[in-house]
């Protein structure tokens, strides 16, 4: 399976970059925006291209997806300013799935927020328009594509070592998780079918990363 990875600098995916390395069943074109990325790629052995979701057309988008099986969409203005988040969380995760749809790529697999949902966004005041952006992306995904979608709202994302234990399912209360277990996560979903046309919240928890989306 040939995997396009957009925010593939992000530090989410680039766990994932690691996690596939040694995955023979997913081979990854990252996407990148700055040469400056591509090392940390090369290294790895995963194939790169030069895009940016803001700047580069939908027809460009579509066509670094030739040949490519799934999509993961991890990409995010990272608190860089309301026209930002608006411009990526939102209109550039809706022009990736219209290049999905246009390159004939049905899989795709979405990284969201923890909760979206109209009471979410009135209650998030320090993260209320990112939480609008990802909310309408995600249901644009769901309600306006024909893809073969899975939507993961992770909890509040750390940098400590991933523990291989998670848990998963939808209206949990938020707590932590490591991003590098949400890398695991999004393996693990490419790997089993049962993900397709579900959404959930993953967290930090007590079942082995495969055994938890094996069982969703």
């Amino acid at each position: 399976m040939k995997v396009l990875v957009i925010g593939a600098n992000g530090k989410v995916a680039r766990h994932f970059a690691d996690f596939i390395k040694e995955d023979p069943s997913i081979e990854e074109r990252a996407m990148i925006r700055s040469a400056e990325q591509v090392s940390f790629f090369e290294e790895r052995g995963i194939e790169t291209v030069l895009l940016d979701l803001v700047n580069n057309s939908v027809a460009e988008l579509a066509e670094a997806m030739k040949d490519v099986d799934a999509m993961i969409f991890s990409a995010g203005a990272g608190g860089s300013g309301l026209d930002k988040t608006v411009l990526i969380d939102l209109d550039g995760a809706i022009k990736a799935m219209t290049a999905a749809e246009q390159a004939g790529v049905n899989r795709f697999v979405m990284v969201s927020t923890f909760r979206t949902g109209r009471e979410a966004m009135a209650q998030k005041q320090d993260l209320q328009i990112y939480t609008i952006a990802k909310n309408y992306a995600d249901e644009w995904l769901k309600n306006r594509t024909k893809l073969d979608w899975t939507i993961v709202h992770p909890g509040i994302l750390v940098d400590e070592p991933g523990t291989n234990q998670i848990k998963v399912g939808m209206g949990q209360e938020i707590n932590k998780i490591p991003r590098q277990d949400v890398a695991q996560a999004l393996v693990s979903v490419l790997h089993n079918d049962n993900t397709i046309k579900q959404e959930f919240e993953v967290l930090a928890g007590n079942t082995a990363v495969e055994e938890a989306i094996s069982k969703l």
